[in-house]
């Protein structure tokens, strides 16, 4: 190894009976140790290791990875369906179910595949099943819009006529909101079959 140390390394030198020589300080320390090696280390082989080295890396797109945006409140819908559009399987949420920090996440999206149809289920507690408040709307594209309002976040509530102050209010702020995101292909939106129950919206929708 090359270099200045830290720790100062004893001067060796040879007298002319090949006879080493060490000049040390009195206080110094000499360890009298072989030089180390230093080579990088690359670990052990994982053969579900997907990714690649830099050598082996020919395309120019570099994979990040999952990532969070954050949007500055003035974000147009039209800024966040190109948002959307850019990303294979990206999903959005606006308004209350953006706010959430604890608790159950609304948005929380499953998407499945069969040869003629995406099924998909969105975890929604808290939101409202009226149908004044809930909207989910299929375009032939294969986007996604859901609209609704959380009924959690109050500081009061009232169940059989009591009338309880919530102590803590961890699950999402009562709000409207949306979660939008793209199936992986072209739908039919006539031919869909959808279930909210249990804060949990199921649907199967057809290929085009």
């Amino acid at each position: 190894m090359s270099g200045d140390s830290p720790m100062a390394s004893p001067l060796r030198s040879k007298n002319e009976n090949g006879e080493n020589n060490e000049h040390t300080s009195p206080q110094q320390l000499v360890l009298d140790v072989a030089p180390l090696n230093c080579v990088p280390y690359v670990g052990p082989t994982n053969p579900d290791d997907k990714s690649v080295s830099p050598e082996e890396n020919t395309d120019d797109t570099e994979t990040i990875g999952p990532a969070m945006i954050f949007l500055p409140s003035e974000t147009t819908s039209e800024d966040l369906d190109s948002i959307v559009a850019c990303t294979k399987h990206g999903v959005a949420l606006t308004g209350a179910a953006a706010t959430g920090t604890m608790g159950p996440i609304i948005g929380l999206v499953d998407i499945g595949v069969l040869e003629d149809s995406y099924y998909f289920r969105v975890s929604l507690p808290g939101v409202s099943p009226d149908k004044k408040d809930f909207s989910c709307d299929i375009e032939s594209d294969g986007k996604v819009l859901i609209k609704g309002l959380t009924t959690t976040g109050e500081k009061l509530v009232v169940k059989n006529s009591q009338v309880f102050h919530m102590l803590t209010q961890n699950l999402c702020p009562s709000g409207h909101f949306t979660v939008s995101f793209k199936l992986p292909g072209p739908v039919d939106p006539e031919k869909v079959t959808s279930c909210l129950a249990n804060g949990l919206l199921e649907a199967v929708v057809k290929k085009r």
